[in-house]
């Protein structure tokens, strides 16, 4: 069996799944990347590009047949060569009983006195355990191929990280590496596939989702009820209680709040939860909708439409929003008021000024009307963008007076048959439609990034407008669902 360094990337990402590894090492057909993936592997091979020109002399191992480049890295090294560009390492071990053939190809190799650095260089700012596992198994796979290739460890494990910072990776990430290959190995030679609940985030960027996914829904498997997280998934699985009917008849509230479940490194009960869990249980096994009581939305003749669009610090080092998008809904509509901030070095500063000049004329023409959002990310950047910039006239912390998290009043005010309550699931679900046939987050960030880079201005406009469309659309899909539950009353 062969193994390469690679394989953390794709346990671990989009989110932890032992089953997509087992799929491709299959060769099951998956989705293609998203435009979002793709640009990140631009935007990570500029910066590599970047970082090589700083280094000085360099030799370049990156072209050539495996063994030419493995046999090229061992000479580079042996001779005290400065620096090696794609060095390649090959080795064959047994781990756990399974014979593996190890490969991997760390971008650098930096000599220092006493020996060598081993080096990689991801855009990813936040190297840790929470936030990137991936990596930090990864290099400690390179120390150990390393090691095993001179006989000696490597002087250092180190990343270069997206934030311009080389971060050192500690010692112990090689055992960590060692005990995560003896898992993968056995887990693909099983005859079976491995247990992994779908989720409806965990599912989310993978693409074997339409696979899983849609079969677990058909199936009306346990893992598709909201609040049924992974432990509770595994737990109950464990038990022979794979449906969403075979959890309704073992269970009632009080024996199901009193359940133990794996959470992290303890057990723990699932508590208050229990009752939300059953009831949605019934509600996607009935296929009917239940009010529970009349949505709390405060009565006006107009409401602002409220949406943010953002970039992850992956790609922004001001983790910043790019799109402020409001509008005016009810008896008195407004125009789309959108603003876009660009790249250089105001524009975040402008887009945030922008917005406040856009939402001081809805408080001038309408007054203190609810800013209308769904979830919490509006409010959390609203606050940061505070601490960040300022509030101009407190205009800002007017409109934090104003917000209504409509997801919130959503899940208190009914339960619905659906896997998810985003936005995106509900407005299918009442039947808003989109004009456009490709959207979503990701998307919008991808064409983002394609148009502040874009030399053809056509191009810039038609992908800025692109954009500009989703946001908007965004706005009414808020709007309608808004409309929709005003037209519930509880029985």
């Amino acid at each position: 069996m062969r193994l390469s360094a690679s394989i953390f990337y794709g346990l671990h990402r989009p989110s932890e799944c032992e089953l997509r590894l087992y799929l491709r090492a299959k060769g099951v057909e998956e989705a293609k990347e998203s435009p979002y993936e793709e640009v990140l592997l631009q935007l990570g091979q500029r910066y590599e590009s970047e970082h090589l020109r700083s280094i000085g002399a360099y030799a370049d191992v990156s072209e050539g047949t495996e063994e030419e480049r493995v046999q090229r890295t061992i000479e580079l090294v042996r001779s005290g060569a400065p620096a090696v560009y794609q060095p390649a390492f090959r080795i064959s071990v047994s781990i756990g009983g399974q014979s593996l053939v190890l490969t991997g190809e760390p971008d650098l190799l930096i000599k220092e006195d006493g020996g060598y650095r081993v080096r990689d260089v991801k855009i990813s700012r936040r190297i840790t355990e929470q936030d990137h596992p991936e990596i930090l198994l990864q290099l400690g796979m390179y120390g150990w191929l390393f090691e095993q290739t001179f006989k000696q460890n490597p002087m250092r494990l180190e990343v270069l990280s997206g934030a311009g910072i080389l971060e050192e990776v500690p010692s112990a990430a090689v055992a960590r590496a060692i005990g995560e290959l003896e898992r993968i190995a056995i887990m693909l030679t099983g005859k079976a596939d491995p247990v992994s609940p779908v989720g409806w985030t965990k599912c989310g960027g993978c693409g074997f989702k339409e696979r899983c996914w849609n079969s677990a829904v058909r199936n009306k498997d346990v893992a598709t009820v909201p609040g049924v997280d992974e432990g509770l998934a595994r737990a109950l699985y464990g038990e022979g209680i794979t449906t969403i009917e075979g959890l309704l008849s073992h269970f009632d509230e009080s024996t199901l709040a009193g359940y133990q479940r794996p959470w992290g490194a303890r057990m723990q009960k699932v508590g208050k939860a229990a009752g939300k869990i059953l009831r949605l249980a019934r509600v996607i096994a009935d296929g009917k909708e239940r009010v529970l009581a009349t949505p709390a939305i405060p009565a006006a003749d107009n409401y602002v439409m409220f949406d943010l669009e953002g970039l992850p610090p992956q790609l922004d080092e001001l983790d910043k929003i790019y799109l402020w998008g409001i509008q005016v809904f009810g008896a008195r509509p407004s125009e789309y008021l959108g603003k876009i901030a660009m790249i250089g070095p105001n524009g975040d500063r402008e887009g945030w000024e922008a917005f406040l000049e856009s939402a001081q004329s809805v408080f001038d023409n309408y007054g203190d009307v609810p800013y209308v959002h769904w979830s919490h990310y509006e409010k959390t950047k609203l606050n940061a963008y505070i601490e960040r910039y300022g509030d101009r006239d407190g205009i800002a912390q007017r409109v934090n007076r104003s917000l209504l998290d409509l997801l919130r009043v959503t899940q208190n005010a009914i339960e619905l048959p659906l896997p998810s309550y985003s936005l995106k699931v509900i407005e299918q679900y009442i039947g808003f439609k989109r004009s456009q046939s490709e959207y979503g987050g990701d998307w919008a960030m991808a064409a983002f990034v394609h148009a502040t880079e874009a030399e053809d201005e056509g191009k810039r406009r038609e992908l800025l407008e692109s954009i500009l469309t989703y946001n908007r659309e965004d706005l009414e899909a808020t709007w309608a669902v808004l409309r929709w539950l005003k037209s519930k009353q509880a029985s």
